[in-house]
């Protein structure tokens, strides 16, 4: 009921309100399995796309997010539900690992699923070097992997404002990509960090952003 009123109720009146401008929404394949691989912004991110997309979309989310108590945590867990997250534990070693099984179930059920190959946000305005979990999902699974670009969504909540405001917002779904050349060879990792650069340099040329060949860092991971 929560997913319904999401998609179909408070969808319709976002896509009124902000008027995102939406290009190559016919890129993403009406059935099968599907990797949105999209750049990062903005915590909003997540949203846009799920409010966006035709497609139901799955998204990996803190476990702490859906264990709040009381009517806020509820609302939380519910709404959070709504949009598509997926309920990963990421406080431990095994973090990875969870998160990798959690992509591979939505996808063997023929479902679509976003991932962010850069790992956080990016605070610096450029594209970053992604990890390879994207790649091994897609070889793995065998799901095509539509590059998306997103456009403006940084605006939405500027100085770390609660409610979002009015923004130009755009979203640029690219060509699916095709990696079945490399079936059955997931397990080196020399293809997947070739299978994640070519699935950044889609999104480097759909959204013009600067690359930077280097993980993004926390600013707490960052020296002086």
């Amino acid at each position: 009921m929560v997913q319904f009123w999401v998609r179909f109720v408070l969808g319709p009146i976002a896509r009124a309100l902000y008027r995102p401008v939406v290009r190559g929404i016919e890129n993403v394949p009406r059935q099968g399995a599907v990797i949105l691989a999209l750049n990062h912004r903005a915590a909003l991110d997540t949203a846009v796309v799920a409010l966006i997309t035709p497609r139901a979309v799955r998204f990996l989310g803190k476990s702490e997010y859906f264990t709040g108590r009381g009517l806020k945590g509820w609302l939380m867990a519910h709404s959070l539900g709504g949009l598509g997250y997926v309920p990963v534990d990421r406080g431990n070693a095994r973090a990875g690992l969870a998160a990798l099984e959690a992509g591979r179930r939505v996808l063997a059920a023929q479902g679509v699923f976003a991932i962010y190959p850069e790992g956080t946000r990016s605070r610096d305005g450029r594209l970053h070097r992604g990890h390879t979990g994207v790649a091994t999902l897609a070889l793995s699974t065998g799901a095509a992997v539509v590059p998306v670009a997103l456009t403006g969504t940084e605006n939405l909540q500027p100085g770390s404002k609660r409610i979002p405001r009015l923004a130009k917002l755009e979203a640029t779904f690219g060509t699916p990509l095709d990696f079945s050349r490399y079936e059955g060879m997931e397990s080196s990792p020399a293809i997947r960090r070739a299978v994640t650069d070519e699935i950044m340099y889609a999104l480097m040329n759909l959204t013009g952003l600067e690359y930077s060949d280097s993980y993004h860092k926390l600013p707490s991971q960052r020296t002086a």
